[in-house]
């Protein structure tokens, strides 16, 4: 099979892959969170290609291998559009764009941040590297003498960050309601 032929098999598979998995869920998943799921799902599927064309076709992956990941930000970017740009005025989708872009920036950050802590024991390291001398205070030891976990350095430790942090605010989200819930029936009771 030649390298051209590959990729279009391969986005082939991911299309049918993603689009099955999206119909079978699509019940299940809420309006709110829809376009995130589905996202989820879509960057899964890229990961699972970005690995194959590396272990499979890896002259293919050297030229492509950057262009594949991307088409994940750009559909995060694409489904925001969808979900509130498209919908309303410019100042508000200006706003909203500035604070998704902030949020995507703390989640990234924060997954980030989780990953290294338990791939290796450390947060910000070199740093200095990338932002110059003047950001080696940012680099901290958070584990001494620790030999790290290898699978939060690779791809599937964000995906189990990921995953992790979400069932976190879902419980944190079922909490404040199940408080609420329980003011607003002590207040019925009362009145």
């Amino acid at each position: 099979m030649d390298a051209v032929s590959t990729p279009n098999l391969e986005s082939v598979a991911r299309c049918l892959t993603s689009n099955m998995l999206i119909s079978s869920i699509r019940h299940a998943v809420s309006e709110e969170v829809r376009i995130p799921v589905y996202i989820v799902i879509i960057a899964t599927l890229v990961t699972l290609v970005d690995v194959s064309i590396n272990a499979w076709a890896h002259d293919l992956y050297k030229v492509l291998g950057l262009f594949i990941a991307l088409i994940v930000a750009n559909c995060a970017v694409l489904g925001r559009a969808e979900a509130f740009a498209a919908r309303n005025p410019v100042l508000p989708s200006a706003m909203d764009g500035l604070m998704m872009g902030l949020g995507f920036t703390f989640a990234l950050t924060m997954i980030g941040a989780v990953r290294e802590i338990l791939g290796a024991g450390t947060l910000f390291a070199d740093a200095h590297l990338l932002l110059g001398p003047a950001f080696s205070f940012m680099e901290f030891i958070i584990i001494p003498d620790y030999k790290g976990f290898l699978l939060m350095i690779l791809p599937p430790g964000g995906f189990f960050v990921l995953g992790f942090l979400i069932a976190a605010k879902r419980a944190i989200d079922r909490r404040r309601a199940s408080r609420a819930e329980m003011a607003q029936l002590a207040a019925h009771v009362v009145s």
